[in-house]
């Protein structure tokens, strides 16, 4: 099913294309000098973000989108909560050691990421809302 996404859903879709563009771009680029400072292999970080840019391609299309399907969304909500989920069990693994920096970066991520998907998931139910009303989307 189509959904008609306020302002609100497509700031938090494109936020997050944005925040996982780049973060994907720097990962990818630049997992080799990253990996000893953050304590992190260089392999999974290349990987990590190898993973993201396609996936802020997907974001982006939903929040540029007309009318993008319901479904998409609720996609991008859950692969944005594994994330988190991924994140904290990753510092939770006994063979990797992150440095101070390491643990920080995963964990602040890990924070925008749930900011992301809280701040979608509610856009959702409130696009949902306009929707059955029959209004315009809009900010009021």
């Amino acid at each position: 099913m189509p959904t008609t996404p306020t302002p609100v859903l497509r700031l938090a879709l494109l936020g997050d294309a944005g925040a996982s563009g780049a973060t994907g771009l720097l990962l990818a680029v630049a997992a080799g000098p990253l990996a000893p400072l953050l304590g992190l292999p260089e392999p999974l970080l290349r990987i990590a973000g190898l993973v993201l840019l396609p996936y802020a391609g997907l974001v982006a299309w939903a929040g540029r989108a007309a009318a993008p399907p319901r479904g998409a969304i609720w996609a991008i909500i859950v692969v944005n909560l594994l994330w988190v989920a991924d994140s904290l069990l990753l510092l939770a693994l006994p063979r990797l050691a992150p440095t101070g920096l390491g643990i920080a970066f995963v964990l602040a991520q890990a924070l925008v990421v749930l900011g992301f998907g809280l701040a979608q998931w509610a856009a959702l139910r409130q696009s949902a809302r306009v929707q059955a009303s029959g209004r315009q989307p809009g900010f009021a």
